[in-house]
């Protein structure tokens, strides 16, 4: 049986969103938070299965729960960036923070609220850590006021820095157990959950890896999930000869306006490869033509 991918959202939420796997979130959530906000015990908000997923249609591969002293959490892993992410990040918070108080409620009801946001893509680019805390402090003194907000960045593309990097160069590096969950999302493929190595051993990520290899999805869950799967694999790709092209910087505004400017800084000699790589996604060949400034007789040469 094919491994799913954990950072496709939906087995995502498969692996740590559903009631029998509450477990592996308080690990995962425990392995990110700070020693205050450490959790015990938790409920599932919106706890997932297959029936609640076609009911809802997919919109719910986001993880709210809440802990046993009354703080929620909002846990979620982001496939692409899309534009806008420290917007949508702190909506995302604000949401979670608001819809607390139930009509006729005061403001002393509401708990503090945590975000944490599994990103496969790279957000903080001056800042050399792959996790990040964010919250709201005085400018001069540094005193935090604001206690009830918190926000987590787990920047996987940072971790795993070199996609081809093999798992064991990677291993030396895992020291913690954010480390071990991050080398489970970036490196599950390449992960045995009966052999694991020394670094890796924890039963929270033999469960996982478990549930990875036999898991079972429905015809709506498997249409999904393989959609992400193709929408990952493009940008992984797609990225990389942005980088190794020197044209990244205009790939992440976006596949056409980023290819297009790209281009522009990068050398034209590459405008061929870059229709090329466009033709094997599958990309119409007119948008392929805008992009690379190529003829349409041109590509279909290529092709």
């Amino acid at each position: 049986m094919t491994l799913l991918n954990p950072r496709v959202d939906l087995a995502f939420k498969i692996v740590f969103g559903s009631e029998e796997n509450k477990d592996l979130l308080i690990s995962f959530i425990n392995s990110v938070v700070s020693a205050e906000d450490q959790v015990v015990d938790i409920e599932l908000l919106n706890p997932y299965n297959s029936k609640s997923f076609k009911e809802a249609k997919g919109s719910i591969l986001d993880i709210k729960a809440k802990d046993a002293t009354g703080r929620y959490f909002n846990v979620e892993v982001q496939i692409s960036d899309e534009g806008d992410y420290d917007k949508r990040a702190l909506f995302y918070w604000a949401k979670l923070y608001a819809d607390q108080m139930i009509q006729g409620e005061d403001y002393s009801t509401l708990q503090k609220a945590i975000g944490i946001h599994v990103l496969n893509f790279t957000c903080i680019p001056n800042n050399p850590k792959y996790n990040n805390k964010f919250i709201i402090t005085e400018e001069t003194s540094g005193k935090c006021y604001f206690k009830d907000l918190a926000i987590y960045t787990i920047e996987l593309s940072k971790f795993d820095e070199k996609a081809s990097e093999s798992l064991n160069l990677m291993l030396p590096r895992i020291k913690t157990g954010l480390d071990r969950w991050s080398a489970f999302l970036t490196k599950a493929s390449s992960l045995d959950r009966n052999n694991l190595p020394k670094e890796l051993e924890d039963p929270c990520i033999k469960k996982a890896l478990n549930i990875l290899t036999t898991a079972s999805l429905n015809k709506e869950e498997r249409e999904l999930y393989e959609g992400h799967l193709k929408w990952l694999r493009i940008e992984f790709s797609t990225i990389k000869k942005a980088k190794a092209d020197g044209i990244a910087e205009g790939l992440a505004e976006g596949l056409a306006e980023g290819l297009a400017e790209g281009l522009a800084k990068g050398e034209a000699k590459k405008a061929k490869e870059i229709a090329l790589n466009l033709l094997k996604i599958g990309t119409a060949i007119p948008i392929i033509a805008t992009v690379s400034g190529l003829s349409e007789e041109e590509i279909r040469s290529l092709s």
